[in-house]
């Protein structure tokens, strides 16, 4: 007796209830393996919001706090550090590159970060990406601006539009650089990081706008420097934020984090992004960890809807089995047929989940990528998905056993009994 075709043919007899226990399983399976991936790509993400980078420096202050306003541009900086001390450090015959950045203005709750060129061309992102732009071009101008993707959707920003610049990060400010509009030059491509919803200047930017300010207090009327003439000054930078850090080799990276640490003439912090981006994530990861164990009450729940559709119709098919009997299956196949049926219910069901999760993944990636700027890497199934995969058959086959076993205590006379 071939208990597998029998099975199928027992299956095919009840399809409909059949494909609705093997889809609430698939979708179980699907939205588990959903959940674990975006979990995962999202702490690569996260992780990778900045990539390249050996060291961030900035005023003393904690390693997480640094990581905070400087990439992430949460929060405030202790301190800033002045020009002469970054040009210092910048001059060590170990520093490959550095990106500086200076904080403190926003646009309509919109961090503005002066830089410099080389944040367009030095900052990588993700696995190594540099900045593109997705129309117009890097700041040359005095009054010049590039803005992320969010800003430009969110605000419905054009090129060559002109923007207000605020002085703090409140939302609201009211102290607005009305008398030095900027203009848009270009709009980045969308990244899934911080970018995404910052302003670009350049340092020179940020110091005309701040160049007839004396200690935070905006100028005294009449007092007040014009952008034209703003323009034809010579602007150095007095002091900026923070900055990053590429060096030659690797090698240096601990040597020059020390030289940064017990620098005297200012206090500094030198931190190595990726190992604080990995202490931040331990902290906010208690989020995913009660994500995934929803998936997983899900997967249970689909499993026990299984478990109760085949002990239901058990009693619908006291008479196929007690034929069975009557044609000669014993006990032990009417039990085998049983769990046949269920380890059909768990493989469908995985098979179909699997191939629900990588459909969608291969249609939705270029869209989550573009919009969201979640990077869905397209991976044949890794150690996770296998064991989840053995674990739903095996859990398929031992909830089966429980019908099987009522299956195979049913005797023959109970099958041609007429219960009323």
């Amino acid at each position: 007796m071939n208990i597998a075709l029998l099975a199928w043919k027992s299956l095919k007899n009840r399809k409909t209830t059949a494909i609705l226990t093997i889809l609430s399983i698939a979708v179980s399976v699907a939205l588990l393996l959903g959940v674990e991936r975006i979990r995962v790509e999202a702490k690569n993400s996260f992780t990778s919001t900045l990539s390249g980078t050996d060291l961030i420096v900035g005023a003393r202050s904690s390693p997480i706090n640094l990581l905070l306003y400087s990439v992430f541009h949460i929060g405030n900086a202790t301190n800033n550090v002045s020009w002469q001390t970054y040009q210092e450090l910048n001059s060590d015959p170990a520093v490959a590159w550095s990106i500086p950045i200076s904080l403190g203005d926003s646009h309509r709750g919109f961090r503005v970060v002066g830089t410099d060129s080389l944040m367009f061309k030095r900052f990588r992102y993700a696995d190594g990406r540099l900045l593109e732009f997705s129309e117009g071009r890097a700041f040359s101008g005095l009054y010049d601006a590039v803005i992320g993707s969010e800003v430009a959707a969110k605000l419905n920003y054009q090129l060559n539009q002109k923007i207000i610049l605020s002085h703090g990060i409140e939302k609201k400010s009211l102290q607005d650089h009305t008398d030095k509009p900027f203009q848009i030059s270009g709009i980045l491509e969308r990244t899934g990081t911080p970018i995404d919803r910052a302003i670009l200047v350049s340092l020179e930017g940020i110091e005309a706008l701040h160049i007839d300010w004396a200690n935070g207090a905006p100028p005294i009327p009449g007092f007040s420097v014009s952008a034209t003439k703003a323009e034809a000054m010579n602007l150095k930078p007095a002091s900026i934020t923070a900055w990053f850090v590429g060096l030659k080799s690797k090698i240096a990276v601990f040597s020059y984090q020390r030289k940064v640490n017990d620098y005297r003439d200012e206090a500094l912090t030198a931190i190595l992004p990726g190992v604080v981006l990995q202490d931040l994530w331990r902290l906010i990861g208690s989020a995913e960890k009660a994500l995934l164990a929803v998936s997983i009450m899900v997967i249970i729940a689909g499993l026990i809807g299984m478990l109760t559709t085949v002990l239901t119709s058990l009693n619908e098919r006291r008479r196929e089995m007690a034929i069975l009997r009557s044609v000669g299956a014993r006990p032990g196949h009417i039990f085998l047929l049983m769990i046949t049926e269920s380890i059909i219910y768990g493989a469908a069901g995985t098979l179909l989940g699997f191939s629900l999760v990588y459909g969608l993944q291969a249609v939705l990636h270029p869209v989550l990528e573009s919009q969201l700027g979640l990077h869905l890497s397209l991976a044949w199934p890794g150690v996770f998905e296998w064991i989840l995969a053995t674990l739903v058959l095996i859990s398929s086959t031992i909830l089966g056993a429980i019908p099987a076993w009522r299956a195979y205590k049913t005797s023959l006379a109970d099958g041609l009994t007429i219960k009323l």
